[in-house]
């Protein structure tokens, strides 16, 4: 099933033919904020489920394109992302450590929304295009055996990041933590849907020209392995969110007038645009590309703030 919001945060199941209407047939929430309707349903998967089924069989739906797609995940208590969770394309010669940090919910946006890049002296914006997991109950030092039983289902994620603000400990915070920075969507794909999580391919378009470009098997560690690694260290529950890396290598600049888009095998197509107010530029070239020119790193800042410092 596909679940999402829509609208004024209605919560819906999209179909071939549009999204089928099934707020109506949650109990009990009236003046819950849509988080805690979907921690809600999720938690109550097996009553729910099959009534959300039959929603589809006989309801009308409505066309996608007379509707907004929001958030499927609005404001989770815990957004926790992996960091160098990939062999990059196998050119690592062992896995990486593991290691992950926390974005804020307020980082979440919508399908369609835009990214603001904040006025701060970052080397470079870039948008990591991420296939992320939603929680499915409680889960506190989950053994890797048992840990897909606490994965309710997967959608697209893009982590953003601001390069360079920071050393030392405060790195995360400063480079990951902005607002607006985790664009998701356009909705949840239940985890029944897919068969195996670990060989979906993900690719990213900006303005139309492929960038990211990679496959889910190429991760150092599994999605069990990763739930246990979080679930060791914190406690996440339902409706919370896992992003599980990225191949760093087609990373790339974002900037002002951008227009993005994702797509994971089965689970859909998320669009995000970008602004940023300075109007600062950098050269159109991934990582991947500045590596066989013979350069390192990220491309260097053109035009604007900050571009001199």
């Amino acid at each position: 099933m596909k679940l999402a919001f829509f609208d004024d945060f209605r919560l819906g199941a999209v179909t071939d033919d549009g999204v089928i209407a099934i707020d109506t047939l949650v109990d009990g929430v009236d003046g819950f904020p849509p988080q805690l309707i979907l921690s809600t349903v999720i938690s109550q998967w097996s009553d729910y489920g099959p009534k959300f089924q039959s929603a589809i069989e006989s309801g009308d739906p409505i066309a996608l394109d007379s509707v907004r797609l929001r958030a499927p995940t609005p404001q989770p208590t815990s957004i926790v992302c992996m960091a160098g969770n990939y062999m990059e394309f196998g050119t690592l010669p062992e896995k990486p450590a593991q290691t992950a940090f926390f974005k804020s919910s307020y980082a979440v946006i919508d399908d369609g929304d835009t990214m603001q890049l904040p006025d701060v002296p970052a080397s470079i914006f870039e948008g990591e295009a991420e296939m992320a997991l939603v929680i499915s109950k409680r889960a506190s030092k989950v053994k890797p055996e048992d840990a897909m039983e606490y994965v309710f289902g997967y959608m697209n994620f893009v982590d953003g990041s601001a390069r360079g603000l920071a050393a030392g400990m405060g790195l995360p915070y400063f480079m990951k933590c902005k607002d607006t920075f985790a664009p998701i969507g356009p909705y949840i794909v239940t985890a029944d849907e897919i068969d195996d999580p670990h060989k979906l391919h993900i690719r990213q378009w900006n303005n139309g020209k492929v960038t990211h470009d990679y496959n889910t098997d190429d991760m150092a560690y599994t999605i069990a392995e990763t739930v246990a690694f979080v679930t060791f260290n914190s406690t996440l529950d339902a409706g919370d969110v896992i992003a599980v890396g990225v191949n760093h290598g087609q990373l790339h600049p974002l900037q002002d007038g951008d227009v993005v888009e994702q797509e994971i095998d089965g689970l859909g197509r998320l669009t995000f645009k970008v602004e940023d107010k300075l109007k600062r530029t950098w050269k159109r070239e991934t990582r991947a590309e500045r590596a066989d020119a013979g350069e390192q790193g990220a491309t260097p800042q053109l035009t604007g703030k900050y571009a001199d410092g």
